[in-house]
């Protein structure tokens, strides 16, 4: 990807622009923020909307001297970025490329360790809880939270029925070996261990939880119906799948002599979102849970923690994996619940796109990671009166302008504009207003992008 198309997407988990060269500190917390996540460019020349504005090339050098000083005096480990210049548009711009580095936690030198360690979050530079500099130092030593033992729990006293009756359906054998091997129990003089991993697969802890919620209409104003799952992990799995099977479409398709009943979006593709969810999310924070949600127009799985570690969704698209929970997937692997290391994510969009539905949208906003299933709603009004209704009106229009000129002027302002808000602002029915924003998708002028909830309107023309 050009820089170009890096600026166009603004700024993000890897990017972040500056007009000017910042305060000494704005630079140090942005470099060490880079340096604990994913890596990343600042790039000096670029407003906060975007536009490449450059930089004056009659000091470049010095500038150049003067950044390497600042993160050398200000940051700790030491950082070594590459810092280079890129002329586009005949305007200079900076950058200063930061990569992931080997010896986190990075932090600002004269706050310490506990006070200046940054995290990327979003688009922004967060100080780091002292339970995320826990976890950075456990990456550094490449360990996960899930294999780490919990002394406080006595093991003779877990039930572990879950984990034997999910092994006994697979026709696979299971054992205290085969527990020590698969890293759910540990075992230290003679004395046998309960790891993260076997309590939240067991449902142990609080907070490892999954909530269920039907919403009325397109918005969390109202809900229909709710649960809470948060027995044993497999549970949850099963649970959840029927929860949201409960709560959308069911049709019917004759095939040959029988009938075939399908749910409108695939179990599959929803089965493997909420295994992603499980085996990816952040269990360290204990205030927070999976969260599912189904609206008129969506299916949205919510797993927080973000995407673990230096990894992008662009490389996740391109079937790289990186597993924040590594014995939690090792134990779904072992029970053949997850097929092939890095497919998740392209296995869910062609599931759903074979099914000739839109591809789900994926997300990563702030320290959530976000999947949208887009439900087919079909409109329900009388299309006969609502065409009538449309032809009466359109017969008012002046010559000058037309509804549809004018909803074409609204989109093309606001994308994501609501079909609420023209109603408004043109003063026309419902029923007018639905029946030009689908003329003109016909006629291939315009074309909606993502959900109705957090989606846009795009022109073609």
């Amino acid at each position: 990807m050009n820089i170009i198309d890096e600026i166009a997407k603004g700024e993000s988990k890897t990017l972040e622009f500056k007009e000017t060269l910042p305060q000494n500190s704005s630079i140090a917390k942005t470099i060490v923020a880079f340096s604990n996540r994913s890596g990343g460019k600042l790039i000096i020349g670029v407003d906060d909307n975007k536009n490449i504005i450059g930089i004056d090339d009659k000091s470049i050098f010095e500038l150049k001297d003067k950044i390497a000083s600042i993160i050398y005096d200000t940051c700790y480990p030491n950082i070594l970025p590459e810092i280079y210049t890129i002329t586009t548009h005949d305007k200079l711009l900076l950058v200063i490329e930061v990569f992931r580095g080997n010896l986190i936690p990075y932090y600002i030198k004269k706050e310490g360790k506990n006070g200046g360690v940054f995290l990327r979050i979003g688009a922004t530079n967060r100080k780091a809880s002292l339970e995320n500099i826990i976890d950075l130092e456990r990456q550094r030593n490449n360990i996960s939270y899930d294999e780490e033992i919990n002394y406080g729990v006595d093991f003779q006293s877990l039930d572990l029925t879950p984990i034997y009756k999910q092994f006994e359906e697979q026709n696979k054998s299971i054992d205290i070996n085969k527990l020590k091997n698969l890293k759910l129990i540990k075992e230290e003089h003679s004395k046998l261990y309960a790891t993260n991993a076997l309590l939240i697969a067991l449902g142990y802890y609080e907070h490892c939880t999954m909530k269920c919620a039907r919403f009325k209409g397109t918005t969390m104003e109202i809900f229909i119906d709710k649960k809470e799952y948060g027995t044993d992990i497999f549970s949850q799995l099963s649970n959840s799948v029927s929860f949201i099977q409960n709560h959308i479409n069911l049709r019917g398709e004759i095939k040959g002599l029988y009938r075939i009943d399908t749910y409108e979006i695939p179990t599959e593709a929803l089965r493997e979102a909420l295994i992603n969810a499980l085996i990816h999310r952040d269990y360290t924070n204990h205030g927070r849970d999976i969260k599912v949600g189904i609206y008129d127009d969506i299916v949205n799985i919510v797993s927080p923690g973000g995407l673990p570690y230096n990894i992008t969704l662009h490389d996740i698209y391109n079937g790289r994996s990186e597993t924040r929970n590594k014995v939690l997937a090792n134990l779904f692997k072992e029970l053949e619940l997850i097929e092939k290391w890095g497919t998740g994510i392209n296995r869910i969009k062609k599931l759903c796109i074979d099914k000739g539905l839109q591809e789900p949208l994926f997300s990563e906003k702030n320290d959530f990671i976000d999947i949208e299933f887009i439900r087919e709603i079909e409109n329900q009004k009388d299309t006969q009166e609502t065409a009538q209704e449309t032809a009466q009106e359109t017969a008012q229009e002046t010559a000058q302008e037309t509804t549809k000129d004018k909803i074409i002027f609204l989109l093309k302002n606001n994308p994501k504009i609501t079909k609420e808000d023209i109603m408004k602002k043109l003063n026309k029915a419902d029923g007018t207003i639905k029946q030009h924003l689908a003329n003109l998708k016909k006629e291939g002028i315009l074309k909606r992008i993502g959900s109705t909830r957090s989606g846009y309107w795009k022109i073609l023309i």
